[in-house]
């Protein structure tokens, strides 16, 4: 099965991917999972060996549906798929019905989600502005919450916020995926990397979007998909140049140098298995977003490993 290219980008039309059929409910027929991601280079990159069949799943077959990472945060609500990328700041609406695995994340450890602006702003200058932001769930509009309250959001499609800041309809705009490093060439300016600040006030790694499995399949079936994530992960690593020729056709505005970086800003040992401190810093960031009244109580985040 090949990924295509999901096209324009209002991608809350979300859609499966060609040549898939939904699986009988015999015995004999393996366990349609359908498997939800973000269209960008570094899921590409992440789900290569699942999506080209490198690996085997016996039991099991998946369908990949691709959704910009606010479309697939609002399906979550009404479980429509049983494996999902979500935001992390969406997991506490969403902790009764899917379970957090603990692979398959991006983090921005010194980096992450950039402010960037028009003209040259100080980042104490953002207090009142009108700031384009790529979902109201997405951890990125919870990390700038956090550091500044005051400020008017409007929601924009992540791959629209930069036309939108050249084009004066907001003041300044929260940039996420592959912008936070083609923007210079826009002749933005940047205000603040929220992944900077989050690890000085922190020390740990700014955790952004991670898979969930639905609570519905159960553990045994939850931990064969996470073992299947992490093996993908693995053989995208492993076989670099293949996997990175793959993504490509999701880089959009990137050449191969710039997604090559991309790809490693958040496809690497954070996304093989969070450890200690990965749970610590998706700890951090839920405490803190529930202390402040901008996540629902409690502050409590499960997850589900290979073990």
């Amino acid at each position: 099965m090949d990924l295509t290219q999901p096209g324009p980008q209002n991608k809350r039309n979300y859609r499966a991917m060609p040549g898939q059929q939904t699986a009988s409910k015999t015995e004999k027929e393996p366990v349609e999972i359908k498997l939800a991601h973000s269209p960008d280079s570094d899921d590409a990159f992440m789900f290569y060996a699942l999506a080209t069949h490198k690996l085997s799943t016996p039991g099991y077959k998946y369908t990949h549906i691709l959704s910009d990472i606010q479309s697939l945060n609002e399906a979550a609500l009404t479980e429509t798929y049983d494996v999902t990328a979500i935001s992390f700041a969406a997991y506490p609406s969403l902790r009764d019905r899917y379970v957090l695995l603990d692979c398959g994340a991006s983090f921005g450890e010194g980096y992450g989600p950039i402010v960037v602006s028009m003209k040259s702003l100080k980042p104490q200058e953002l207090a009142g502005k009108r700031i384009a932001v790529p979902g109201l769930k997405t951890s990125a509009y919870l990390a700038l919450k956090l550091y500044e309250g005051n400020f008017e959001p409007v929601v924009m499609p992540f791959d629209k916020i930069i036309d939108g800041v050249q084009d004066n309809l907001v003041d300044a705009g929260l940039v996420i995926h592959e912008g936070q490093l083609f923007y210079p060439e826009r002749g933005l300016h940047r205000v603040i990397d929220l992944g900077i600040w989050w690890q000085e006030q922190t020390g740990l790694p700014l955790p952004l979007g991670g898979n969930a499995v639905r609570r519905a399949l159960g553990p045994e079936t939850g931990r064969q998909i996470a073992k299947t994530i992490r093996e993908s992960v693995t053989y995208g690593l492993e076989h670099r140049e293949e996997a990175l020729n793959y993504a490509m056709q999701f880089a959009r505005e990137m050449d191969t140098e710039l997604a090559d970086k991309f790809v490693g800003m958040y496809v690497n040992k954070w996304t093989l298995g969070y450890g200690e401190k990965g749970q610590q810093a998706i700890k951090e960031l839920i405490e803190r977003g529930t202390k402040a009244g901008l996540l629902p109580e409690p502050p409590t985040v499960e997850f589900l490993s290979e073990e």
